[in-house]
């Protein structure tokens, strides 16, 4: 087992994941399949263990796995009082639990828990929600150390246009539009996640069902360079139109597929919350934009922040 006090992340790690449970069998099922698959695991046997970890290590880890039902400190608590912390907050939680009634999953979502496994828990389908939550908070963090870099300058100006196809131009857009609104920490997650669902779903139409599987065999990232190879697929592109008024900067982002239906996913879903995916346009329409409008069949997204909320 892991010192619950380590300070530095193992070299070559798939990822860093703090597991909290309050029985000792399942924290250490959870650690040996962990760690056999590469992830560097720290262990916390409650609640209050938990927060004393990452308040000393609150850059180290990629994903938080909790345990619902706990004596003393719950998950719930947990997770409330990480939302309250600055440093915290943006740290992906997955909870454990055996309660999968709507109500109680409604519960962990309005808290904050985007990802969901049932106990007794299935090794693959968790290795599955570790991965996409480890890799989503590592790209986040990569991208925030790029909107750092930009120069500030760009925020003088007033309108643009945009137009990308691969994940790499991506990412590297989501890094320089970020900066042109105030708050970018904030603005690059939501502005990632409707790019990355405009590139698969919409240019390249990556069902619902198929992300579910691919996330499920760890072949996404090589099915989206498929697909992006596909003659059907190479001339296809996304649209990004920038704005900014006196009270709003605003994005206009436009795919080229058949659209979708977006109403379902404007709002977190018990019903989802199972699964490895699902999740990122209701955490844009939280956590990113001040309005998120779709418009016509799916295809184009109009998200706007408000600028009377900039420092």
């Amino acid at each position: 087992m892991d010192d619950v006090l380590a300070k530095g992340k193992k070299m070559g790690s798939k990822g860093v994941v703090l597991a909290v449970d309050d029985d000792p069998l399942n924290l250490e099922l959870i650690e040996e399949l962990l760690d056999e698959v590469g992830y560097e695991v720290h262990l916390a046997k409650d609640g209050t263990e938990a927060l004393a970890w990452l308040e000393k290590n609150p850059t180290l880890p990629d994903v938080v796995l909790l345990d619902r039902m706990m004596p003393g400190l719950d998950g719930i608590e947990v997770l409330k009082q990480m939302k309250q912390s600055a440093q915290l907050d943006r740290i992906p939680v997955i909870f454990q639990t055996a309660k999968s009634s709507e109500d109680a999953v409604r519960e962990g979502l309005e808290a904050g828990a985007f990802y969901y496994i049932t106990k007794p828990f299935n090794e693959d389908a968790l290795l599955a929600v570790v991965a996409t939550a480890c890799e989503e908070h590592r790209a986040y963090s990569n991208l925030l150390n790029e909107v750092r870099k930009t120069v500030s300058g760009l925020k003088l100006m007033q309108q643009g246009v945009f137009e990308l196809r691969t994940l790499e131009q991506m990412v590297d857009l989501t890094g320089l539009l970020s900066t042109l609104c105030p708050h970018p920490e904030s603005v690059v997650v939501g502005l990632y996640e409707l790019l990355i669902n405009a590139v698969e779903h919409g240019n390249l139409g990556i069902t619902y069902r198929e992300k579910s599987q691919l996330n499920l065999e760890g072949r996404w990232h090589e099915e989206v360079e498929r697909r992006l190879n596909l003659p059907q697929f190479a001339e296809r592109k996304v649209r990004i139109e920038y704005g900014r008024d006196t009270q709003h900067c605003y994005f206009i982002i436009q795919d080229e597929g058949n659209g979708f239906d977006w109403e379902q996913y404007l709002e977190f879903s018990p019903e989802r919350a199972f699964d490895t995916h699902g999740r990122g346009i209701a955490m844009s329409k939280l956590m990113s934009f001040s309005k998120l409008t779709y418009m016509g069949n799916g295809n184009t997204v109009r998200a706007e922040i408000a600028l009377d909320h900039e420092a």
